[in-house]
């Protein structure tokens, strides 16, 4: 299996380079491919930070994939396969390391206070797992489980616990290495996004992968807010707006603060529409993820692939930087 499990979690440039080096001993490909429930992306990173020396996108048929933490997310697996099969064509990959982005729904992420936490890893993964027992719709011992400590409020120890259920990340990577490639790291999509932030003040971002918005909240070194959810209709203003107020309401409670800017990611050519009534609730700046001051000294093929919401793909290799 690939290195989802690990001591300590995955990210490490960014607020979450501060969030602690969670790729800081995995292999870090140059080759990284995403997978969403409406397409397949793939991109070739160069030496330079930054440096795209390749891409490509390949549309997938409704219902090929149909992400879940808990029940088969790959019900057409050849489909998905002819998909990666024409990516790596465009991409190609000569037989090497990839990493693997998952989407949101795959990986459950949890923040959880702690007295303690061992080092030994087997303890560790221990605890962990129990804490989590009931919090996670399957059984805990079918899972993988990678974490990371952060300081919390207070300078109280808590631990980011990424949680996916082992046969379902098995449906992903049996279909990579159908194709002769090896997925040595795998991540949820919007995880890998994160190093794409600023890393002072705290930061909302929203982003919107199919029918998956998932809201993050970063201050710093921490991350604060992780909240992913499933829409059962066409996204609006007013739905959004709901879906997101639990977890600023959540942050303004615990932090005692409000959140000084918000960026948006996956809106496409509704951006403008919930721009607006984001900033019109927040009073705070709010921009598209494409248009922010951090992504300006990024390569221009990195800045184009932000522009059409490939940014997990710019995220991952700015990991390793």
């Amino acid at each position: 299996m690939s290195s989802f499990a690990s001591t300590s979690p995955v990210l490490s440039r960014g607020p979450i380079a501060r969030l602690d080096r969670w790729l800081h001993a995995m292999p870090h490909p140059s080759l990284v491919a995403e997978v969403a429930a409406h397409r397949v992306a793939a991109a070739h990173w160069g030496k330079g930070r930054g440096e795209l020396e390749s891409f490509a996108v390949e549309p997938l048929p409704p219902g090929a994939v149909m992400p879940s933490p808990v029940d088969a997310n790959v019900p057409q697996p050849e489909a998905l396969k002819a998909a990666l099969r024409r990516l790596f064509v465009r991409v190609p990959h000569h037989g090497g390391p990839i990493a693997l982005l998952l989407p949101d729904p795959v990986v459950r992420v949890f923040i959880l206070p702690f007295e303690t936490l061992p080092r030994r890893v087997d303890d560790a993964r221990s605890i962990l797992r129990w804490r989590l027992k009931k919090s996670v719709p399957f059984d805990v011992d079918e899972t993988v489980v990678s974490w990371m400590r952060q300081q919390g409020r207070e300078a109280k120890l808590e631990v980011m616990a990424a949680v996916a259920r082992q046969r379902i990340i098995r449906e992903y990577e049996l279909a990579i290495e159908a194709l002769g490639a090896t997925p040595k790291v795998v991540l949820g999509s919007t995880l890998s996004s994160l190093p794409l932030l600023e890393d002072h003040g705290a930061t909302l971002l929203v982003r919107l992968s199919g029918r998956t918005l998932t809201t993050v909240i970063v201050r710093g070194s921490n991350l604060c807010v992780y909240r992913s959810s499933e829409l059962s209709r066409d996204l609006v203003a007013p739905a959004m707006l709901d879906e997101i107020f639990p977890a600023i309401a959540y942050y303004q409670d615990t932090w005692g603060e409000s959140v000084d800017r918000a960026r948006l990611a996956g809106f496409g050519s509704r951006d403008e529409v919930f721009r607006k009534a984001l900033s019109e609730e927040l009073r705070v700046s709010v921009e598209p993820l494409a248009d922010t001051p951090e992504i300006l000294h990024l390569g221009s093929g990195a800045r184009d692939l932000i522009a059409q919401d490939l940014d997990a793909l710019v995220g991952w290799t700015l990991n390793q930087a």
